[in-house]
This record gives C-alpha cells, structure tokens and sequence, in this order.
C-alpha cells in the first residue's frame, strides 16, 4: 500500500489541502518571472513569505530546519502551488481549496476558526461554467415549451353578440358554447353601449363547463359631457375593456345580464298655451300640475290642477282669467284628450349592448421575462466573481487586476 503525505494549511479560517509534488515537474516562464507551470497549468504568485518553525509535536523522519524559510505560492483558481526553500533545498506541493465542515467532520472536531476575508484558492460561490450549462437547458427547455404553446393554439374572436336590454333586465341569458384548444391565455372582452349622459352595467360570468368553474365579473359604461362655464367638458366612454386573466383550454359559456339608466316616459307631453297678449303663459306638466308664469315679471305659481286654477281668487288668478277671458283653457290644455298610444322604443345604440370575447395571442412577455431576468442573474454572478477575484488579489504584489 502506497501512503502519500497530506497537508492540512490554514489561514484565516481558511484551509488548503496539500501533497508533495516532484520538483522537475513544475516548469519556470523565462519570459515571466512570476509565472510557474504544473501540468499544462499556469499559476501565477501570490507572495513571498518568510518564516520558521515555531513549534512541532509529533515523529518525523527528518530532522527540523528550524532556521528561516521562503515560501512562494503560485495561484490558479481554487488550486495553487507551494514552493518552500530551506536549507538549500527546494520542495514543492500542489494544494486545494478544502472546506472546513470537511475538515470537521474528517478529524471530529468541534470549534474551528471562523472565516475572514477571502482565501487565496477560495471558490467564487458560483461555479460560472455550470451556471452557463444550467442557463442554456432551461432557456432551451422554455423555447420549446414557448413554441408548443404558440403552435397549438387557435387566436381569434370566440363570441360576439348584441344583446338589448330588455332581454337580459333582471335575469341572466347563457351564451351559445365557445372551445377553447391550446395554452392558457388572457381573454380580452370588449364591451359597448350608445350611452349619452347616462349609464349601463354589464354583468359576465364564464362558465367551465367541465368543471363549473366560474369567472365573474362586472363591468360599468358612462359617458357624460355639457357645457360649464363655456367650455365643454366629457367624461367617460362609451366603451370598457378588460382581461380575464388565465383561461385555459376547454368549453366555454358566458351567462350575461345587464341593466341601464332608465329614461323619462315621454309617451305624455307637456302643454303649453300663451295669452293671445302675451301677457300669461299656463303650462301643464307631465305630473299634471298647472304652472302659470307671469311673462312680465317671470314670477310663476303652480296649481295643483286646473280646477284649483280656475277657483283661484289672488292676482293670478284674476290675471289668468282676464288675459284668457272666454277661452276654454280645457281645449287650450288639451288636458281631456285621450293620452297619446304607446309607441315601441326607437332601434338606437342605447338600446343594446355589444359583447366582443377574443382570446389572445399567447404572452411572450413571461417568456422574455424570465430570459432577461436569467441574463441579468449572469452578469451579476460574473460581475460579482471579478469582484470577488479583486478583493482575493488585494494582498497580492503580484495582482492581475488594477488596485486602487
């Protein structure tokens, strides 16, 4: 059994694993004096260190140079190589970055020191090469799972429909069925109405119809313009759109229900009559209350109806019957005409609401996302490992990066 001596180094904490070497197999740079190379290897010096033995326990074969020693050590990465010269003789080992908790564990021991600072074959604590192997799987593995999703799917409008008010006030009407094939998707639903100072709501659940599971969400259309203090002023709009985030592949059905702002019956209209003097004018309202209006001085008075007008004893009341003297102001009123018929609501965007469903291309922003977010992760990390090369360097004479 060949037995091989080992050494355990320690600095700050830090700990290099060491084995001798044959000296003819480390080979001096003529052109560079700080420059040594093991195995194809190229090291560079760390520094030049003087010291001596200052105690030993322990059986050794040879007798103890207690005298003065120079020391060089050569750095590549996590490795270096240790050059010691005493007594005219020169001996070289090849050392490793080794972990304490290796060490703890290898020799049971319980306390060791605590790092500080950077060793000088300490790894960077991220191996960039694997990080670069890692980074181009799962870029490569999101470009297929990206381009499956994109290349079995279907974009276009799912449902479209206008839908009057009165068929869905109060109740809920359910869509025809919609399929859905490939990636989940936003679906964008646009929703219309001719509102005009007015408002509308629309109230749209989806419907899974494999699972049941229901989307719901309502939506509010207004749009408000006038005039105010000359200028014009709007608000609102007349359309509303949204996202229904997440929908995945399947059948579909909407439930739909909506209300508006309701309109003044207009089927009975005002009358207006002015004296033939011009002096009066008498007004009936569409609540049936009789307003007379003094044209001279624009003073009006409201009578509960005609009757209460006529038995009026107070100036308005002489002067309506004086500026009306011998008219029927029951003809005049038409207030016994039979009440105009009842005529169908005019066909007007107002009427109806327009529902417009489109599920959405397939999102290539989480895509680019995560791309960017890795590549910024690598900068980071090579950025921070340049840094971290600086700071093991700072001690070093011999540094390959500038020092400040």
């Amino acid at each position: 059994m060949i037995k091989e001596t080992m050494l355990l180094s320690e600095s700050d904490g830090h700990w290099v694993l060491l084995h001798p070497i044959n000296k003819e197999d480390v080979k001096r740079k003529s052109w560079n004096t700080i420059i040594v190379e093991y195995q194809t290897v190229n090291y560079r010096r760390y520094e030049t260190t003087e010291c001596h033995i200052h105690a030993a326990a322990g059986f050794f074969e040879d007798k103890l140079d207690f005298g003065i020693s120079t020391y060089k050590e050569y750095v590549n990465g996590t490795q270096m190589i240790s050059e010691e010269k005493s007594n005219n003789e020169t001996q070289y080992f090849f050392g490793r970055h080794i972990s304490k908790y290796k060490v703890k564990r290898a020799f049971n021991i319980q306390n060791l020191p605590n790092y500080t600072g950077i060793g000088i074959v300490q790894p960077y604590y991220f191996n960039i090469k694997q990080l670069i192997n890692i980074f181009c799987v799962v870029a490569l593995l999101i470009c297929l799972l990206q381009l499956y999703v994109y290349t079995t799917r279907s974009n276009h409008p799912v449902f479209e429909q206008s839908i009057r008010f009165e068929e869905v006030k109060n109740k809920e009407m359910v869509s025809k069925s919609f399929t859905l094939s490939g990636g989940s998707a936003p679906m964008k639903v646009k929703v219309f109405s001719g509102v005009d100072n007015s408002w509308a709501n629309v109230q749209l659940s989806l419907v899974n119809e494999k699972t049941n599971e229901i989307v719901y969400t309502s939506k509010d259309i207004e749009e408000y313009h006038g005039v105010e203090d000359g200028e014009s002023w709007s608000e609102g709009s007349t359309t509303e759109e949204f996202n229904l985030c997440g929908v995945s592949s399947g059948t579909y059905h909407f439930l739909i229900s909506a209300e508006r702002q309701e309109t003044i019956d207009n089927t009975v209209l005002s009358s207006t009559y002015t004296s033939p003097d011009g002096t009066v004018t008498i007004k009936r309202e569409n609540t049936g209350l009789i307003n007379v209006v003094n044209n001279s001085t624009f003073e009006s008075v409201m009578f509960g109806d005609l009757k209460t007008l006529e038995g009026d004893q107070t100036g308005t009341g002489n002067m309506v019957r004086k500026a009306f003297e011998g008219k029927n102001l029951d003809s005049l009123l038409n207030i016994n005409a039979e009440p105009l018929p009842a005529v169908a609501e005019p066909v007007t965007s107002s009427n109806y609401i327009d529902i417009k469903a489109t599920w959405l291309p397939v999102s290539f922003w989480n895509f680019g996302i995560i791309l960017v977010l890795m590549i910024v992760f690598f900068i980071g990390c090579y950025w921070g490992r340049y840094l971290f090369n600086v700071a093991k360097w700072k001690n070093s004479s011999n540094s390959p990066y500038p020092q400040s």
